[in-house]
């Protein structure tokens, strides 16, 4: 008869959560360098990138929020510069910077997609049925060395339906979910692809690939010890492994002792926590967000932890918004106690600060003073000279 599983408290699982995401350490003391910003990628395990630029672009914030003004342009280094690169852009959870380490653990998505499985349904489809055309876009590459879809002359005719891409694009877009190109830089956010052995690291390049159990199995072990407590969905979300694959993969980690089962209070699912796991006796954080934080990202697990309902609101019509357009949670102590809507205006050097909403049960004016010390960071961090606040009443108000 096997022993029952042991229990956590709502607190304690949101502390383990927070230590597992880097929240209960303290920001460096002195400026933090590019070593704070590797040493955060790894232990969260990857970065999520998004295009939306009304603040910063999210893929430089989660570090922010861990260590505070870190330069950004290490993350730039880290990414796209030389073969010595720290991180590679692929599908981790979304598109997303990892550690180049981690290559091979995503060769065997990079084989299904060949076959066209677990890619989108157009760029499978046009994979299929313009496979020479896709070779000759490979070879353009290999024998005129990084290209990005504004300098690449093939296939320039748009189609209708995939945002306009051009048929050129949509192969490149191919080929890098294949594997066969990476990206090389960015150009005012355009990729640009090359091929993988000019780009990653040659021990990165030349390692072995692990059989496909085995490298999702790895990709479960830097999801628990990046969350702490999880249940078996959060935990498939993280890398966004395939459902069967995933419950399979947590069965043999539960069984070889890589996972602890336990039960959480207040959760419906059963749990499974980081045998390495630690519960801080605080946490004593102060954070600003990104909506793409790997701490957030999954919106029933943030519910589920913090009770914190969060949507975001980009895509919905500016008169239906209920806290704004680019809202970022923050986070006090170990508690989500507040939303800011932010903007940053730079062609007048401003933080915008357009709407700001406490938590119902948290106390505005205990919020109001750590929140103002973290929106002056930020602006100085951006290179912004003030903090503007709109003219709204209630928390924006304490915040004046």
């Amino acid at each position: 008869m096997s022993a029952s599983p042991e229990s956590l408290s709502l607190v304690e699982a949101r502390r383990i959560a927070l230590g597992a995401q880097g929240f209960a350490r303290p920001r460096p003391t002195r400026a933090p360098t590019r070593a704070h910003l590797l040493r955060t990628v790894r232990s969260i395990g990857l970065l999520q990138i998004d295009s939306v630029n009304v603040l910063v672009r999210s893929q430089y914030l989660p570090a922010f929020s861990r260590l505070g003004a870190y330069p950004r342009e290490a993350l730039d280094r880290s990414a796209y510069s030389g073969r010595d690169r720290q991180l590679f852009e692929y599908w981790g959870h979304e598109a997303s910077l990892i550690p180049v380490e981690q290559q091979p653990l995503f060769r065997w998505r990079m084989e299904r997609a060949r076959r066209g499985d677990g890619m989108w349904g157009g760029v499978t489809r046009f994979g299929r049925e313009r496979e020479l055309f896709c070779r000759e876009v490979l070879e353009q590459v290999r024998e005129r060395g990084p290209l990005g879809i504004s300098d690449f002359t093939a296939g320039a005719r748009r189609k209708g339906g995939w945002w306009g891409w051009s048929e050129g694009k949509v192969a490149l877009e191919w080929l890098f979910w294949t594997g066969q190109l990476t990206t090389h830089s960015r150009r005012q956010f355009e990729r640009v692809y090359d091929l993988p052995d000019r780009v990653l690291p040659a021990m990165v390049v030349e390692a072995p690939t692990p059989e496909v159990a085995e490298a999702q199995r790895q990709l479960l072990r830097i999801a628990i010890r990046a969350l702490g407590v999880a249940t078996e969905r959060d935990l498939r979300d993280y890398f966004r492994l395939p459902v069967a694959d995933a419950k399979a993969r947590v069965r043999e980690l539960v069984e070889a002792g890589g996972l602890r089962p336990v039960l959480v209070e207040g959760w419906r699912q059963p749990a499974f926590l980081d045998p390495q796991a630690r519960l801080p006796r605080e946490v004593a954080a102060r954070a600003l967000l990104s909506p793409f934080d790997s701490l957030v990202w999954e919106r029933s697990r943030t519910e589920r932890l913090f009770g914190f309902r969060y949507r975001l609101e980009i895509y919905t019509p500016s008169h239906k918004r209920t806290h704004g357009y680019y809202v970022l949670p923050f986070l006090l102590g170990d508690r989500l106690v507040a939303r800011v809507d932010l903007k940053a205006d730079r062609a007048r050097g401003v933080l915008r600060v357009q709407r700001a909403h406490c938590e119902d049960w948290a106390e505005p004016a205990r919020v109001a003073g750590p929140l103002r010390d973290e929106l002056r960071l930020l602006a100085d961090w951006l290179g912004l000279e003030r903090v503007v606040l709109s003219r709204r009443k209630g928390l924006v108000q304490l915040l004046r």
